[in-house]
Parts: structure tokens; C-alpha cells; sequence
């Protein structure tokens, strides 16, 4: 099944493709003979799935992306006091390349300038048998998650061409902000802006940034969450120049773009975002890059504002339903049909948020289920908010599943999601509990592959499995002794403590039993359906009742009471003992399927 996500980004692709404004940068010449038509879009979560469409991995160099890294780097070395006194925080309101200088102390407004991306490559270490310009390429490659190179043809244009920044570093010199010859700081910044990159690289450090510095590919921790927290503050305010307060408006994520046509962008705790498209506006910012992140901010609710909240795997749990039956006691044939095909079913089981990355993760897991999966059980009790994008996302998948004759059912107490669903996509099968929406694909799964089998509404007790061991001639004569019982909705049949009261049989209806919780709660062992039996347990108890059994709408039973068993040990002892014996053989069944649903019970 294709992930909604991944035909999302496709279809904006298709769409921003067609935008033909902006020109690649031209005041580097090796910048300049790049083709205008290259886009690529990745997208990467903090747990490293990478979405990528078009032109991810076409290699283009960093620029100015690079300046979050270093500035990462050199608060690394130095320290964030020692920093602070060389380098200010504070948005300059100029475009990128101006001398945007404190008077008197010439310290640069921020990091994400040139002169304070200058100042900060300067306090990068050189350490051991590593330059300088080594260290710098190879946290960059560290954040990418492979190894990076450096494009000399484009290092030696910039040297030729970078007049204002030399010019820059000078003056930076001039008041002991770079307190070397400032030469070597120029050409080690030149080098870190031409080190070759593709979109997807972008992506993963961006992922990097938002996983609060360690890679999620690679799981090396690349930077203290202080050091992070710094860097993605300052892209906020800096990262795109005179443009960042449109920037946060409208897209609201933390982002550094590149005059080489790149942007990255950063949701904290969900996800990175790259985009590479070379022709630019008058910012010298991409300008399928802005509307791409635009696109994607609104469509997918990606502004902080919106996903404020830390996100990860929305989900719980995932198994099939062979692993976790009903509860419902099966013919034996029934029973075979759902150990053959119960993997047909599966119950994905959520919880917290269903923002953006939440729900990423669940459409994820959904779209790589196996083709053999026919039904897809949403538990959603545990979700406290569902986002529209969730709800979008979901329905899309719920769309795919019903083209292939997939169902999906939602487990949703209070059935927001479910009512949401109705307004956009139509009903879904929705039930409040796990147990009810795993007998129902249980139904539907014996329907379909239990050929003749039907599921009956009534079953006599000479019918019953309780009794399939004994002839036709036995199992009638006990059911002569029997005596026909029936009660409403919710009538109390059996309760805990009762006397050992005889063995009653469902004719009809369904009946469920409980035991005692803590905190006075009740925990839900079983449904039982017609042709079931109960109350026979007890005589493993002290012949004390040990569960509460409770009718689910009308029910019909026959009961062989405890004193009709005593007369029959008199009257017939043969008959008494292949009762007991069936009985006995019924019982292991059940013990071993009361101890496997117990275990289950636990989660619900």
C-alpha cells in the first residue's frame, strides 16, 4: 500500500515543479552553470525514514546551511560564554553578507551572518592530527551519516570571487573577534561552504538537529541539548536573514537555506525537512524551496505552533489477533479456521497525540503491513488529540484499504475519530472494546474461510462442543434433564462466591464473565456465544463461583443443575462418568484459553 505521505510529496512535487521564477546565484561563477530544473523534497523523522521525491540525490554544495553546524561546533569546543563574547544572538534585520557589526565591540548580531559565521569558524579547534577545516568537514559528515567531500572547483571560485567576505574577516580582525591572520579563517569558511551535499544529507542532519543532536541513523550523539538548543534558537530568529519573521509566520519552523538553491528546516523532536531547487528570489532563498516548506507547514500542520509537542511513535502495540483472541470459545472448527487465518487481522494499538509525527509513524507502519492483512484494528482509546493531518492521513489509508477490499475498524470509546470519519469518508466499523473488535473480524474472517461453517444463533445442548464426545443417545438423555432458564440485558446469572450451582449451557444470546480488580475495578475474561458452557469451573474452586457472569442482551440457557448431577450419579453412573469425562476435556481447553486471554486482559 503507498503511504500517504509519499503521494502527498509527489503530487506538491508535480504541482511546485511548474514554478519557474528565481535564478541560480551568478556572482560565483561555478554556481551559476547549475540546471534550474533540479528539485528534490526529503523528508526525515527522528527515528531515520527518509520520504524523498525528485532530484534527493543530486549533489550540490552547502553554503550557507553550513553555518548552524559550525556555530554547533565551535559552542562545542568553546563553551556558549566564550562564544557569546565573540559572537550576539540578536536578529540583524540585514540581508546576509552585510557588516551588521556592534559599535564599539564589533561583535557580529549572530552566527547565521557571514561575518559572525566567519567569527564562529574561527573558534572551531583544531584537535590532534585534525585541521581545523578537517573538523569541520567531518561533523558535517557526522550529522549526514556518510562521508562528505569538498568541491575544489567551487572552494577555488570562492576564493577568487569572496572579496567582501575577506574583506569582512579583516574587519573582524580589526577588533579581535578573529584574533588570527584572518586567512586562514576565510579559507577554511570558503571550505565549509563548498562541501557537496545532496537533499537527502540535508534531511537526515536536519533530523539530526531535531533529535535533539544524536543521528538517527548512525545513534552518535553529535552535540549536548544545550549546544542544539542554541543553534535551532538562533536559526529562528537569523536563519533566513531579513526574511525570518515572514519565514516564522508562515512556516514556523526553525530553517538555514544555501544560495546554492538548498533549505533546510527543523521541527523539533519530529522531523527534518530538505528541500534543493537552485533558482532563487532577492534573499538569495529558494523560491520552490519556500513555497515547498509553505505547502508542507500548512497542509501537514508542521508550524510549531501546531506540533508544540515532542513527537514520537504514536504506536503502542502491534499484533495479530492469534496472538490475542476474542475471548469468544470457538467450535473447533471455528477454532481452526482463525489459527489458519487469524494473521489476516491485525490490532495496532496508539496512543498519546496523533500530530504530524505520530501519525506518520502509524501511516507508516499501515502503508508496510503484508498484503495478507484484511483487516486493520485501530486501538485508539489511549489518543488524547487527533490533528486534522492525522485525520487526512488516516482517511487516505482508509481509502487504499477498502480499494483492495481491506477493512479498517477503530476501537474508540468516545468515537471522535469515528464521527470524523463519517463527516469525510463514510462509516467505520467502530466498537468500544478490544475484545468486541477482534470477535467481529473473527466473524468475518470464519465467514470467509470457514467455507460452510456458519456461526449459529442457537445450539441445543446435545449439540453443544461441551458434549461432542458423547453419542448422540447420551448427549440427548442429558439434555432431558435439563431445565430451560432466560434473562434480559445485564441480568447478573452467576455472581463470585456462589455455590458450585451445575453446568448451564447457551442456547442463545451471549453472556460475559469478570473477576474482581483492584481498586473495585472489574477485569473482563470472556464473551461466550451459543453453544458454550459455564459454571463448571467452580468445582475446581471449593465449588465457589470464582467469576461474574452477566447476560449481553437476551439469553436463552438450559441448565443441569447441581442436584440433577448428584441424582444422575445415582440413577446412571455410566452416563455420569462420560459427562464428567467430556466435561473434563471441555475444562482444559478453557483453562489454557482463560490463561492466554488473562495475559491479554492485562492491556485493555
Amino acid at each position: 500500500m503507498d503511504s500517504p505521505i509519499q503521494r502527498y510529496l509527489t503530487h506538491i512535487h508535480e504541482e511546485i515543479a511548474r514554478i519557474k521564477d528565481g535564478e541560480p546565484a551568478s556572482y560565483i561563477p561555478a554556481l551559476a552553470d547549475v540546471d534550474p530544473n533540479n528539485y528534490g523534497i526529503c523528508l526525515a523523522t527522528v527515528d531515520g525514514y527518509v520520504y524523498e521525491v525528485g532530484d534527493t540525490r543530486e549533489e550540490f554544495t552547502i553554503q550557507s546551511i553550513s553555518k548552524p553546524f559550525t556555530y554547533g561546533l565551535a559552542l562545542s569546543d568553546r563553551g556558549m560564554a566564550a562564544v557569546d563574547e565573540k559572537i550576539d544572538v540578536e536578529p540583524s534585520g540585514d540581508a546576509y553578507n552585510e557588516i551588521s557589526l556592534a559599535e564599539g565591540s564589533g561583535r557580529p548580531s549572530n552566527a547565521m551572518i557571514n561575518a559572525g559565521a566567519l567569527a564562529a569558524t574561527s573558534l572551531v579547534k583544531s584537535a590532534g592530527p585534525y585541521s581545523r577545516s578537517r573538523r569541520i568537514l567531518n561533523m558535517f559528515s557526522d550529522f549526514a551519516g556518510r562521508d562528505l567531500a569538498v568541491s575544489e572547483r567551487v572552494y577555488k571560485s570562492e576564493l577568487a570571487h569572496g572579496h567582501r567576505n575577506k574583506a569582512l574577516a579583516y574587519l573582524l580582525r580589526s577588533f579581535n573577534i578573529i584574533e588570527t591572520d584572518p586567512d586562514p579563517v576565510v579559507e577554511d569558511y570558503f571550505r565549509q561552504c563548498s562541501v557537496l551535499v545532496n537533499c537527502r544529507d540535508l534531511s537526515i542532519m536536519a533530523a539530526t538537529l531535531a533529535n535533539s543532536g544524536t543521528n538517527p541513523l548512525t545513534g552518535e550523539d553529535l552535540l549536548e541539548i544545550g549546544e542544539v538548543e542554541r543553534v535551532l534558537s538562533v536559526m529562528t530568529t537569523c536563519g533566513m536573514y531579513d526574511d525570518a519573521g515572514a519565514w516564522m509566520s508562515s512556516v514556523g519552523m526553525p530553517a538555514k537555506s544555501g544560495v546554492a538553491g538548498g533549505i533546510l528546516a527543523v521541527l523539533p523532536g519530529q522531523v527534518g525537512l530538505a528541500v534543493y531547487s537552485p533558482p532563487l528570489d532577492a534573499h538569495g532563498t529558494s523560491v520552490r524551496g519556500i513555497e515547498t516548506c509553505q505547502r508542507l507547514s500548512d497542509d501537514m500542520e508542521l508550524h510549531f505552533v501546531r506540533a508544540g509537542r515532542t513527537g514520537k511513535s504514536a504506536i503502542r502495540a502491534g499484533y495479530d489477533i492469534t496472538d490475542s483472541p476474542s475471548g469468544i470459545r470457538r467450535t473447533d472448527e471455528a477454532a481452526d479456521v482463525l489459527r489458519e487465518h487469524g494473521h489476516r487481522a491485525m490490532v495496532i494499538e496508539l496512543n498519546g497525540d496523533l500530530l504530524f509525527a505520530g501519525s506518520e509513524s502509524v501511516v507508516r507502519e499501515l502503508s508496510a503491513l503484508s498484503d495478507d492483512v484484511e483487516h486493520v484494528i485501530l486501538d485508539l482509546r489511549r489518543v488524547d488529540e487527533v490533528a486534522a493531518v492525522a485525520l487526512r492521513m488516516l482517511a487516505d489509508v482508509r481509502e487504499q484499504l477498502t480499494a483492495a477490499a481491506r477493512q479498517l475498524v477503530l476501537i474508540d470509546g468516545e468515537g471522535t475519530l469515528a464521527a470524523s470519519f463519517m463527516e469525510v469518508d463514510g462509516e467505520v466499523p467502530t466498537l468500544t472494546t478490544r475484545s468486541a473488535a477482534v470477535e467481529w473480524s473473527e466473524n468475518q474472517l470464519i465467514a470467509r474461510y470457514g467455507g460452510d461453517l456458519e456461526l449459529p444463533d442457537a445450539v441445543r445442548p446435545s449439540d453443544s462442543p461441551a458434549l461432542s464426545s458423547l453419542s448422540e443417545d447420551d448427549a440427548a438423555a442429558l439434555e432431558q434433564r435439563m431445565v430451560p432458564k432466560t434473562y434480559d440485558d445485564g441480568d447478573v446469572i452467576r455472581r463470585v462466591g456462589q455455590r458450585f450451582g451445575g453446568v448451564f449451557f447457551i442456547v442463545s444470546g451471549k453472556i460475559t464473565t469478570s473477576v474482581p480488580g483492584p481498586n473495585g475495578t472489574r477485569v473482563k475474561l470472556s464473551t461466550l456465544s451459543a453453544g458454550m458452557t459455564f459454571g463448571e469451573l467452580a468445582l475446581g474452586s471449593e465449588n465457589r463461583q470464582e467469576t461474574t457472569v452477566k447476560a449481553v442482551g437476551p439469553v436463552e440457557l438450559m441448565v443441569l443443575s447441581a442436584d440433577e448431577i448428584l441424582a444422575l450419579e445415582e440413577d446412571d453412573a455410566r452416563l455420569a462418568l462420560e459427562l464428567w469425562k467430556a466435561l473434563t476435556r471441555d475444562a482444559y481447553i478453557r483453562v489454557d484459553q482463560y490463561l492466554r486471554e488473562t495475559a491479554v486482559r492485562i492491556r485493555d
